[in-house]
């Protein structure tokens, strides 16, 4: 009786048994990481010792309400409603199933486990990304549909000073010490270079559960991606991405690197995506997009894509979600500045790929590595189902150099119009919920404020002397 009820207290759906068979298997542990994802995708929580992992999953763990309504440096957003509003009150946080994992590289050694936030009463927090994200899988489930999916992780490797001019630099190689400051996109030997860091890095992504593939030399000095195993489960596949931007951070700092994850690092070099690929399956396990014939678009794939792309517009705080975000949009630097969509084309914003129809799929490629992946994957289910619903029609195909493409639906030119666009959207209220939907919305918009009043280097070289 009393396991039955250790069971049933978690909404989350978390078992002490999990804690426990954790624990025996992993006797040298001595602290775990308790991490709970804010809209802007960072890591909030606390440590804890061993000793306090089984009562974190027999009655979940206290955290203020606030910790939600944080903006980017982590100082309160007042106009979330999460603040003073509701006293900076508690709510419960609980463990999420199957996340409790091993940090590989501590010392002294350390898991960690990813938490998401509930009322007292075991209703969801909705300004919990996860749960905007766990609500969108549900409605497609509602259809007979279960989304796969899987992201694309790319970054920058840097060194820890900067130069003369005091901007960032690529890092030297980690394995002698040798600089490139050229692109070398694609090249296996200056992979070489970093790849006792990229040892480190798969083996923490092995130890953590997570199948971290391809990695390659990206399309700028430092710049590298890591591609993940395609998952069935849309939200183990943002789970996945979540952890390995942790794990890569993590040890790359170990080795006197530094991890970038912001969307522009470099002002005269590409940026870093995080594309999404999706499909569908249907209650058979069938990939719903895989056309009978090659090339013979199901009508599935294309509402899929007709949803995505009218709701690019007013969704775009979403994948673009600060002011560094914005620099990475232009034409021929393999970010999309336009709604479009392709085959085989990687200048377009949504693309489908090359390869077996079996494996068919969608890569939505607006998204910058700094934006929220549950935000991403919320947004990208909510406007696929928005499609289906609506039998919309995604409009031609875009063939050849979609930068010089034309028409179709606006989407924003800057940071200012997508807060004021994501703020007056019907879709993206629904996409994120009410509550998830206020709180972001209003985070970027204190964000935004702050990067306003900010005086920046560039104005004093420019009107210092001059005006």
């Amino acid at each position: 009786m009393k396991d039955h009820a250790r069971r049933a207290a978690s909404p989350s759906g978390s078992l002490v048994e999990e804690a426990e068979a954790f624990l025996a298997a992993h006797p040298g542990i001595e602290a775990f990481d308790l991490v709970l994802f804010d809209a802007n995708g960072i890591a909030r929580g606390k440590i804890i010792r061993r000793h306090e992992l089984l009562p974190l999953y027999e009655g979940g763990r206290h955290m203020p309400v606030s910790i939600l309504g944080l903006d980017i440096v982590g100082e309160d957003v007042h106009e979330t409603g999460l603040i003073w509003d509701q006293g900076d009150g508690d709510m419960r946080a609980w463990p999420v199933p199957g996340t409790l994992k091993p940090v590989l590289g501590t010392s002294p050694a350390r898991g960690e486990v990813f938490l998401s936030l509930y009322h007292l009463d075991g209703a969801p927090m909705t300004s919990d990304p996860r749960h905007a994200l766990a609500a969108q899988i549900a409605a497609l489930a509602a259809r007979g549909l279960t989304p796969a999916g899987a992201f694309e992780l790319e970054f920058f490797l840097l060194a820890k000073e900067r130069d003369a001019q005091g901007h960032v630099q690529p890092a030297p190689a980690v394995l002698d010490g040798r600089v490139s400051g050229w692109t070398e996109v694609y090249s296996v030997d200056h992979l070489h270079g970093m790849e006792p860091l990229f040892s480190r890095i798969y083996a923490a992504a092995e130890a953590a559960g997570i199948r971290a593939e391809t990695v390659i030399s990206e399309y700028a000095p430092g710049q590298y991606e890591l591609t993940l195993h395609y998952r069935t489960d849309v939200m183990q596949a943002a789970d996945d991405l979540a952890r390995l931007k942790r794990i890569v951070r993590l040890q790359a700092r170990a080795m006197g690197v530094t991890a970038c994850f912001m969307a522009k690092p470099v002002e005269k070099y590409a940026g870093s995506g995080m594309h999404f690929h999706v499909s569908l399956r249907d209650r058979s396990g069938a990939n719903v997009f895989a056309e009978a014939v090659e090339g013979e678009w199901r009508p599935e794939l294309l509402h899929a894509l007709g949803g995505m792309r009218a709701t690019m517009g007013e969704s775009m705080l979403v994948f673009a979600p600060h002011a560094n975000s914005w620099r990475r949009f232009a034409a021929q630097s393999y970010a999309p500045v336009n709604p479009s969509w392709g085959v085989n084309n990687r200048s377009v914003a949504l693309r489908i790929p090359a390869g077996s129809v079996a494996a068919r799929r969608i890569e939505h490629r607006p998204a910058g590595v700094d934006a929220n992946p549950y935000l991403v994957g919320a947004t990208v289910l909510a406007a696929l189902g928005k499609g289906l619903d609506e039998r919309i029609d995604p409009g031609p195909e875009t063939k050849g150099n979609a930068y010089e493409a034309e028409g179709g639906p606006a989407i924003p030119t800057d940071w200012h119009e997508a807060i004021r666009a994501a703020r007056g959207s019907a879709f993206l209220k629904a996409a994120l919920g009410a509550d998830m939907h206020r709180t972001f919305c209003a985070i970027k918009a204190a964000e935004y404020a702050r990067v306003a009043r900010t005086i920046a280097d560039v104005d004093y070289d420019l009107y210092l002397h001059t005006v």
